[in-house]
C-alpha cells in the first residue's frame, strides 16, 4: 500500500481495512496547532469517538521516526498534545520530515497524501483551507486546495474557513473540477458560520447518493477528491456579521505586524477568539466533532455502495 513509503497502522485500523470495514482518515495538526493543552486532548477523543459512533473506525495520522503514522493510539494522542515544539508537516514537507526521521503533525493536504497511500478513501475535518484575501497580490492560496485535484480521497468537512476568500476558493474548485456537495444546507457552510453567502452548486441529503457520486467520480476516472460539505449544528454556529467583524479587525493587525505565508491562518484564527471572547474556539472544538460523525457516515454509506456492487 505504502510505494515505498512506510507506514505504520494501529492494529483497529489495520483490521477495518482487511475486513473493508470503513475507516475514516483524521489530521493530527488540530491537536498540535489547536487548542491548548488538555483540551486539544480531549477534543481528538471527542473526534474520534464521533467517528465510532456513526459505524466507522478513525485514523488519526502524524509522522514519526521517519514512517506515516495511520491511527494514533490514546497515548500517541497525549504525547503530541502535550508536546512542544511539533512542526506542522504539510504535503510539500512531507517528503523531508519523512526522511529526517522526524516527528511532524498532518495539515489537511499531507493527510489526504497518507490516506491515499493507506488506502482510506474518505477523510474528514472541520475547514479546509483555500484561497486567502487579497490573494490577488499575493498569491496564498492554500496547498489544501492544490492536494484536493490529486488525491482520491473524499473529504467531508464544513466548508472552507471564513478568513479566507470564500467566493475566489470556490471558483477555484470549480476551475479545477473538484465536484463540489453540500449535506443538510444549500450553501457552501464556512467552517463555523453556517452559510458562506455562496451557494453550493449540488445539494444531497442521501447519504448512499452521495457514495454513488463519489464513485462514479473516481470511477470517470477522475484525478482528484470529491468535497463533501456539512454546515454545523444551529446552536454551534458563530454569527456571521459577527465573525466578519472580528477578521476584519485580525486582517488589519496581522499587517500591521507584518504576519504573511504559513503563519496566517492561525495568527487570524487566534485573534478572531480573542475577540468573540472564546466563541469561534468554542465552535471550532464543536465542528470537528459534528463534522467527523457526518463523515463517519459518509465512509459507511461508501462502504456499503462498494459491498453491494462486489
Amino acid at each position: 500500500m505504502g510505494h515505498g513509503i512506510p507506514i505504520v497502522y494501529a492494529e483497529e485500523v489495520r483490521e477495518a481495512l482487511h475486513e473493508r470495514r470503513p475507516v475514516v482518515a483524521l489530521e493530527s495538526n488540530v491537536i498540535t496547532h489547536g487548542l491548548a493543552y488538555p483540551h486539544n486532548a480531549e477534543t481528538a477523543h471527542r473526534v474520534e469517538a464521533a467517528v465510532r459512533k456513526s459505524g466507522s473506525v478513525p485514523a488519526t495520522i502524524c509522522v514519526e521516526d521517519g514512517a506515516l503514522r495511520v491511527g494514533m493510539t490514546e497515548s500517541d494522542i497525549e504525547r503530541f498534545a502535550s508536546g512542544t515544539g511539533i512542526p506542522k508537516v504539510s504535503s510539500r514537507d512531507l517528503p523531508v520530515v519523512l526522511a529526517r526521521g522526524a516527528r511532524g503533525a498532518t495539515t489537511v493536504a499531507s493527510s489526504l497524501v497518507a490516506a491515499e497511500l493507506a488506502g482510506i478513501p474518505f477523510f474528514s475535518s472541520a475547514g479546509l483551507g483555500g484561497v486567502h484575501r487579497g490573494a490577488q497580490s499575493t498569491m496564498d492560496v492554500s496547498s489544501d486546495l492544490i492536494q484536493l485535484t490529486r488525491s482520491k480521497v473524499a473529504v467531508v468537512c464544513a466548508g472552507a474557513k471564513m478568513i479566507l476568500d470564500l467566493k475566489l476558493t470556490m471558483e477555484y474548485l470549480e476551475t479545477h473540477c473538484v465536484p463540489v456537495v453540500s449535506y443538510g444546507s444549500d450553501d457552501f457552510p464556512a467552517f463555523y458560520c453556517s452559510s458562506s453567502g455562496v451557494r453550493s452548486p449540488h445539494r444531497i441529503d442521501d447519504e448512499d447518493l452521495i457514495a454513488r457520486v463519489v464513485a462514479n467520480h473516481w470511477a470517470a476516472p477522475a484525478p482528484g477528491s470529491v468535497v463533501i460539505t456539512t454546515p454545523p449544528r444551529p446552536e454551534d454556529a458563530v454569527d456571521p456579521a459577527q465573525a466578519e467583524a472580528a477578521i476584519t479587525d485580525a486582517l488589519a493587525q496581522a499587517e500591521r505586524d507584518g504576519v504573511t505565508g504559513q503563519g496566517l491562518t492561525k495568527y487570524l484564527m487566534r485573534a478572531v477568539d480573542r475577540a468573540t471572547g472564546g466563541r469561534t474556539a468554542e465552535a471550532n472544538m464543536a465542528v470537528l466533532v459534528s463534522t467527523a460523525e457526518t463523515g463517519g457516515r459518509m465512509a459507511a454509506a461508501y462502504a456499503r455502495h462498494l459491498a453491494a456492487a462486489s
